[in-house]
């Protein structure tokens, strides 16, 4: 692992300043996003409305999910807004926790963002 890298798993990669989502392009493409590039992440707990079973694509016009065939079991759900697009990207992590921790580091988690379990 490189030494600015923060996280990484089969889905995404963190680094000090970007983002990477390994599934993004069905069926491997990656994007890449600069942090510095988001204007701020909720952290929702999943359920129908919040795409517990999306395990890739679209929600209305304005969110994406990358592939992730794990969703339905995962414990988090993470949404990304952009500051430059109406773009909201709806993604899962292997270990929520350490994400989130890395998040409210980096001054992008919403504070009050946790949403309930539905």
């Amino acid at each position: 692992m490189k030494a600015d890298i923060l996280y990484s798993d089969s889905l995404v990669e963190i680094s000090a300043e970007t983002i990477l989502f390994r599934r993004y392009y069905f069926p491997f493409g990656m994007k890449r996003l600069k942090l510095s590039d988001i204007e701020r992440v909720i952290v929702q707990n999943p359920s129908f409305s919040t795409g517990k079973y999306r395990l890739q694509g679209s929600a209305g016009l304005h969110t994406w999910s990358p592939m992730d065939l794990q969703r339905p079991r995962r414990k988090k759900i993470f949404f990304t807004r952009l500051r430059s697009q109406k773009l909201c990207i709806s993604f899962t992590v292997e270990d929520d926790g350490a994400v989130e921790h890395i998040l409210q580091e980096k001054n992008l988690l919403q504070d009050g963002s946790r949403g309930s379990e539905s």
